[in-house]
């Protein structure tokens, strides 16, 4: 049997509304939080969600989780911001540190999850949902050639990465493990370089990967 979940989602923008329709129509009671009411209010009414109000709110909502869709440059002050009601929350981290260029932001530092650990340390951070566009969290489901969208995860927290599988499989997508947290710095590098590819170049970057069973050299 499906577990309800209760989900905050920090932000109004495109990842809020993708990710939270899919958790609305999946039966979770979703909560809308914004630094603007009024757009906190149109994208909880759009998507089916139980209520809206400000980021404090969302956050002391998601007793399950809390999704971070917030843009990078403001996403650790808002975090710190909130770190009280944050305490001992999932704490989703979908930013993506890539700014002009396709340059990543946290180059030679920590990672945005870490920095986002560091903003709320008693929260618990997974790193999800970065790799893909809005829309591709639209579809229902992403699947592609037959083969569901695979989301790596990353996270010190089993209960934590626990409430993220299912929150990966409910939008018909198959959660990987990609390790710990201090992980995380892979796959905000991964996500620079494929929208590099993607946008900065009209590239396939999908076709840099050989298939699996070539992937350890076997022929």
């Amino acid at each position: 049997m499906r577990t309800r979940r209760r989900v905050g989602i920090l932000g109004t923008g495109g990842m809020a509304d993708a990710l939270g329709a899919q958790w609305a129509r999946a039966g979770h009671e979703v909560f809308v939080g914004g630094r603007n009411a009024g757009r906190a209010a149109d994208l909880a009414h759009r998507i089916g969600a139980v209520g809206s109000g400000g980021l404090r709110e969302a956050a002391e909502h998601g007793t399950d989780a809390v999704l971070l869709a917030l843009p990078y440059p403001v996403a650790a002050e808002t975090v710190a911001a909130l770190e009280v009601p944050l305490r001992g929350r999932v704490l989703i981290d979908c930013t993506n540190p890539v700014g002009p260029g396709f340059a990543l932001l946290t180059a030679g530092g920590p990672s945005a999850a870490r920095r986002m650990a560091s903003a709320a340390p008693v929260a618990h951070v997974v790193k999800a949902f970065n790799l893909c566009h809005e829309d591709v969290w639209r579809l229902t489901p992403p699947v592609f050639d037959g083969r569901p969208l695979a989301v790596p995860l990353c996270g010190d927290d089993e209960h934590a990465l626990s409430v993220v599988r299912q929150l990966v499989r409910d939008l018909g997508c198959e959660p990987l493990n990609a390790g710990s947290l201090d992980r995380a710095a892979l796959l905000e590098a991964t996500a620079a370089l494929l929208i590099g590819l993607w946008v900065g170049e009209g590239a396939d970057a999908q076709a840099i990967a050989p298939p699996r069973e070539f992937a350890g050299g076997r022929t």
